[in-house]
């Protein structure tokens, strides 16, 4: 009975926030899509166990506990070892399952699909820390830190993968590449921060990690918001105009300028 508790409170921050995201997607993707985006997050895991292995073999430092880590061991295991590595995994399965599909076609859909993604990877990851913890004080902490955090991320993905689909169809491969390479680096420079603040343990940091926190918090929820107020579309598919009947391509017909909902 116990652990079916500590498994629902691992469960139901995530389950919460997913139907938070999706509710704000004014034209709702696929729930099959989405379902497999959940379930490739679960796969980003595996990825993260085999690169965490890798880096083992060349950096041995990243075996060593908390405690007997120096800080610059710590910072480059905190960046390195764990913000690139699990974000780096959920973006593979993000851009392979997401990024590539041919319902890509709104700023909202990739912030979407990499939130999915992220808690398909956080609700294994809170399943597994609730479970060895064995406390519900674990799962609340969780609940409010670690899972909100994850989604945190995933919505900068998001919002420059997103980017980067708007740039692949505006013919500027440049700013394309500008935005991909986002799509990685700031989730993760985000990550590391905040695993990097909470892991020392130094309460000048841990005070820094109160502030980032609301920031990213209060900035995310901003950008969600905004970008599903606007939805702008990124892809347009060959229709008709209701107006005139012209085949229409764009927001609006060339013909009469009727705009198309």
């Amino acid at each position: 009975m116990y652990q079916a508790l500590l498994i629902t409170l691992a469960a139901l921050p995530v389950i919460i926030i997913l139907f938070l995201i999706y509710f704000r997607d004014k034209n709702k993707e696929p729930m099959v899509l989405l379902i497999k985006l959940f379930l490739s997050g679960f796969l980003s895991v595996g990825i993260v166990l085999i690169l965490n292995d890798l880096l083992s073999m060349f950096l041995p430092f990243m075996q060593k506990s908390l405690a007997e880590k120096t800080i610059v061991e710590l910072l480059l295991y905190t960046f390195l070892g764990v913000a690139l590595v699990e974000e780096s995994s959920k973006w593979i399965m993000t851009y392979i399952f997401g990024y590539k599909n041919k319902e890509f076609d709104e700023l909202y859909d990739a912030l979407l699909y990499a939130v999915f993604v992220s808690l398909g990877f956080a609700f294994l990851e809170n399943i597994w820390y609730v479970i060895r913890d064995s406390s519900i004080n674990s799962a609340l902490m969780r609940a409010v830190s670690a899972v909100p955090g994850h989604t945190c991320f995933a919505i900068a993905m998001g919002y420059n993968l997103s980017m980067a689909k708007f740039y692949e169809f505006k013919k500027d491969p440049c700013k394309k590449k500008k935005y991909l390479i986002l799509s990685i680096v700031i989730p993760t420079i985000l990550h590391g921060i905040y695993d990097f603040c909470l892991m020392s343990q130094y309460q000048i940091l841990m005070t820094v990690f109160s502030v980032f926190i609301i920031v990213l918090y209060v900035f995310s929820i901003m950008r969600v918001a905004k970008v599903a107020k606007s939805n702008k579309k990124i892809k347009f598919k060959n229709k008709f105009c209701k107006t005139c009947g012209k085949v229409v391509t764009g927001e609006f017909c060339s013909r009469c300028g009727t705009r198309q909902e």
